[in-house]
């Protein structure tokens, strides 16, 4: 049985390090190495793991960075199975869609 792999993304602490808190610090210096991305598209990679990563954006973060390719990504197994609640059922909550109710016009 192969075991389910999940990884960590860590763009935003090792900007951090550098003092890089916006992210767009990132947008001129990854220009400087030949990557045109838009402040949205800087923004996505920064504040959530990227599912696909071209690796030229990647080559040239760790070289604005200054950091390895390991100090962005930690790659871990996944948790192995649901934790059980407290009052020990392992179910899922029930997830329950909204409703919107307009008043009625009088």
């Amino acid at each position: 049985m192969a075991k389910t792999m999940t990884f960590e993304w860590h763009l935003r602490l090792r900007m951090a390090e550098r003092g890089m808190f916006q992210t767009s610090d990132l947008v001129k210096p990854l220009r400087e190495h030949g990557i045109s991305l838009s402040r949205e598209q800087v923004y996505r990679l920064v504040t959530s793991p990227p599912q696909r990563l071209s690796m030229d954006v990647f080559a040239a973060l760790c070289n604005i960075l200054d950091c390895q390719p390991n100090d962005l990504i930690e790659v871990r197994p996944a948790a192995g199975g649901q934790r059980k609640a407290v009052g020990g059922s392992s179910a899922a909550p029930t997830v329950r869609r909204s409703k919107i109710r307009r008043p009625e016009p009088s």
